[in-house]
């Protein structure tokens, strides 16, 4: 039975469309998914992000352990940064893609993926077990809440006196919002500027209602996982389970950037990732643009329109409502830059390849 989150009666007022997603009953949609997707290019959307993971890693040595744990270089952050890392098998295979926040000299915030978080948390457990640090999962205790587009800064400004003109991105701060106490993160997952929210579960509703008093006058809108799939694609952002997974290495996917040899002492993964630095991976991740209408879905074999022969398979696709056509991600052979197509069911579909991201907000 899929869990609910502290936001489900609201999603239920508003007429969502409620669907499982990773073992929890998320809004898939509001109403109109063009119409959310938009709101947040053009305005600002409201998302629950309620089924993601927080997991604190505290004490003397909680950089340290993270620096082990992690392929990141934690101990290295500032109180108030965020960074972008992941955790990896001793393999190198990408167990999870992580944001981990400094809160303070001894305390880090590491965000994990809904259906990774606890396998996530035991991981750190495990890995720590050698440092004087303490991995404590409090997904339970807490809701997130963003707020994304253009216009996001104008609305919380209207509910808090944070100095968010301020706040960088990828850093955070500990804020009133609403009256409700928050951490305010200036990080998302669409392409656009905007604000993560971690309350206590408790406050969620309030949080939310207040949010939507607000941004009533700036066109937010609540928007759905669908929305959140289509604007993420368009940023070129992966997503756990289509462009990263357990058999595949942060090389793989063309993020080789985030592995810190640099960081002192050793770390899980590192003798598998080392040799592959220098190595250019098979295949590449790359964006496909579709000359047609027909959409490329997650699975769909990319291949040469002279012969047919599979170079690559789709791990993303959707409408692009930002460019008008449908695009798509896949891993493609490196050797392979055009003259391509999709296979959609048995008919190909000829497809032009173009950098990442498909789309990048004017600043």
């Amino acid at each position: 039975m899929s869990r609910p989150t502290p936001l489900r009666e609201v999603h239920e007022s508003l007429g969502a469309t409620l669907t499982d997603f990773a073992g929890w009953l998320m809004p898939l949609r509001y109403g109109s998914e063009s119409a959310e997707h938009n709101a947040v290019r053009t305005a600002a959307g409201l998302f629950d992000l309620s089924h993601m993971g927080e997991i604190f890693v505290t004490g003397p040595q909680a950089g340290e352990a993270l620096d082990h744990a992690l392929i990141g270089h934690l101990s290295a952050l500032e109180p108030g940064r965020a960074r972008y890392t992941m955790i990896c098998a001793a393999d190198g295979g990408v167990l999870d893609d992580l944001i981990v926040y400094r809160l303070a000299a001894e305390e880090f915030l590491v965000v994990a993926n809904a259906s990774n978080y606890p396998k996530v948390a035991a991981e750190l457990t495990e890995r720590s077990a050698d440092f004087d640090a303490e991995v404590e999962d409090r997904s339970d205790q807490y809701a997130l809440v963003a707020v994304q587009g253009p216009r996001s800064q104008e609305i919380l400004a209207t509910l808090t006196d944070a100095d968010l003109p301020s706040l960088k991105y990828y850093a955070g701060l500990p804020a009133t919002v609403a009256g409700v106490k928050a951490l305010i993160a200036r990080t998302g997952y669409t392409g656009e500027d905007g604000f993560e929210l971690f309350v206590a579960a408790g406050d969620a509703v309030t949080l939310w209602q207040e949010l939507t008093k607000a941004g009533d006058a700036y066109g937010l809108r609540p928007a759905g996982l669908s929305a959140r799939d289509t604007l993420r694609l368009e940023a070129g952002m992966p997503l756990y389970g289509n462009e990263l997974n357990a058999g595949l290495t942060p090389f793989d996917a063309g993020l080789g950037r985030v592995v810190r040899f640099d960081k002192p002492g050793d770390f899980v993964g590192r003798a598998a990732l080392a040799p592959l630095k220098d190595i250019p991976p098979r295949r590449r991740l790359t964006g496909l643009v579709a000359r047609g209408r027909r959409v490329p879905r997650h699975g769909y074999p990319v291949v040469r329109l002279t012969d047919g022969t599979v170079v690559g398979e789709v791990t993303s696709g959707a409408p692009s409502q930002s460019l008008g056509k449908p695009i798509a991600m896949a891993y493609v052979d490196t050797d392979v830059s055009e003259g391509l197509a999709v296979d959609i069911r048995g008919s190909h579909e000829p497809v032009d390849v173009v950098d990442l991201p498909f789309y990048r907000r004017s600043k």
